[in-house]
């Protein structure tokens, strides 16, 4: 019998290998239209991320906001994530997952998070990496106030459906080389 989980596990599959093919190709104007899309925030707290294997690359649009910015890190599992804020140029350690933060700097709490993924679909689900981070991150900053969340992902990254349950978090809008989609 195929589980929730096994049915993820083999989306998340055929979703990395998308993404390399298309990470492959190259982003185009990608950075430039996620900023465009993200200047009428300005002066709000960014949360944005550093580009980890083919995961296409928010930091030009990152340097290029008026406001805060932080990247994730990680403390624990099943525990949303905290944000150390980021300016180009900082200097980076090695955290959990091998993804690199801050090595020092204040914590933010973000306004704005542009937010990674491996798959997304037209209902403005997204399929990330399986450890629930960004869902949990979002469920506790939505139950204090509006976060607008954005996924930033490559046009070939749309799948028809992504698989999801009830733990799920919903993006307000994805961005791509192709353009904008905001889900209502």
């Amino acid at each position: 019998m195929t589980t929730a989980v096994d049915f993820k596990a083999a989306a998340r599959a055929a979703a990395f290998a998308r993404r390399a093919e298309a990470f492959a190709g190259g982003q185009g104007q990608a950075a430039e239209i996620l900023a465009d899309y993200l200047a009428p925030h300005r002066g709000r707290v960014l949360s944005g991320y550093m580009p980890m294997r083919s995961e296409i690359d928010p930091l030009p649009a990152m340097a290029a906001h008026q406001g805060p910015v932080g990247v994730p890190v990680i403390l624990a599992r099943d525990t949303p994530l905290k944000f150390r804020e980021w300016s180009p140029g900082c200097r980076l350690v090695q955290g959990a997952f091998r993804a690199m933060i801050p090595e020092e700097g204040a914590w933010v709490e973000p306004e704005v998070m542009i937010v990674p993924l491996l798959a997304f679909d037209a209902r403005g689900y997204r399929l990330g990496y399986g450890g629930g981070f960004y869902d949990r991150t979002l469920e506790w900053l939505r139950a204090r106030g509006p976060v607008l969340a954005v996924g930033f992902a490559f046009a070939a990254q749309e799948v028809e459906a992504v698989p999801v349950d009830g733990f799920d978090q919903r993006l307000d809008a994805v961005v791509t080389e192709r353009g904008v989609t905001v889900f209502a």
